[in-house]
């Protein structure tokens, strides 16, 4: 999971070297922490939170498929 966001968030930021993904395992749930520069958070987001929010739909479809859940955070 952590891959495929770091893979995403890259290809969307201008400065890909500052993005940087980590994942806190639980037991059923693991939450991905995503931080990337200042000026590039708004590519990020998106739009009223549109990119974020189709992220977040891919994430829980890939994680769905290992029976898993996965909550994506990202940091400021």
């Amino acid at each position: 999971m952590r891959d495929l966001i770091e893979y995403i968030a890259k290809a969307l930021v201008d400065h890909p070297e500052q993005v940087k993904v980590t994942e806190i395992e639980g037991e059923r749930t693991s939450v991905i922490e995503l931080a990337v520069a200042k000026e590039d958070l708004g590519k990020v987001i998106g739009k009223q939170g549109r990119t974020a929010r189709a992220i977040r739909t891919i994430l829980t479809a890939a994680s769905t498929k290992l029976k898993k859940r996965s909550v994506l955070e990202i940091i400021e």
